[in-house]
């Protein structure tokens, strides 16, 4: 094992700690006060701007099950049929695992979303890591790592990273602007979809560590 393998293995043990830190300290009410200032903040500016509302909602559906499903089928598909199975079948472990990871966070800490008075609208379920922020994560992190790899020129491959982080950036700024998870369920929801993208990432390298060609 390379020195550079080990120093990501410890980057993605290192992101896992702060998502099981994180999580203590929500459940220890510490986040609570920023929590509520955030989304009273939220729903002023909705009131002051009411065009953002509109355009929160679009950017959120981008991290909709839906919608990332669809991204990953056409991923998965475009991969096996011109790249490679291995990596096909990688990515689509990666979104489903995550996906089955991120119910059983909700079920495990049973968070309530907050309340429909502070929310453009109600939505049902638990809150605790936001799903949208963490899917959102792990398959946009995913491809665009996928694909950044792919490339030769660092300018490439740094644009790439960069846009699939801007969209997951915006999935879960939208959450908390439409009032509908709390800071905290984003924040963390980013932190476990960024470590569980990186550990798939690294374990497809390892299975096929050779560049992926066109």
């Amino acid at each position: 094992m390379t020195k550079k393998s080990i120093a990501s293995i410890i980057f993605v043990l290192i992101i896992a700690f702060a998502f099981i830190q994180f999580s203590e300290e929500v459940f220890e009410g510490d986040t609570l006060s920023v929590d509520t200032y955030l989304l009273m903040h939220a729903q002023a500016l909705r009131q002051s701007q009411p065009w953002l509302i509109s355009v929160m909602r679009d950017l959120s559906g981008l991290g909709s099950a839906v919608v990332l499903t669809l991204f990953i089928v056409v991923s998965v598909a475009y991969l096996s049929l011109f790249s490679s199975r291995i990596t096909a079948l990688f990515v689509a472990l990666s979104a489903m695992s995550g996906s089955l990871l991120v119910s059983m966070f909700k079920a495990f800490f049973g968070r309530l979303r907050p309340a429909t008075t502070l929310a453009d609208y109600a939505v049902s379920g638990l809150s605790f890591p936001s799903g949208h922020a963490a899917m959102s994560a792990i398959v946009f992190l995913s491809v665009g790592a996928l694909v950044a790899s792919t490339q030769s020129q660092l300018s490439q491959r740094i644009y790439i990273i960069t846009i699939a982080t801007l969209l997951t950036f915006l999935v879960g700024i939208s959450r908390i602007m439409i009032g509908v998870h709390w800071a905290s369920d984003v924040i963390a929801g980013w932190i476990f979809g960024l470590a569980w993208a990186c550990g798939w990432f690294l374990l497809m390298r390892y299975f096929q560590p050779q560049p992926i060609t066109k």
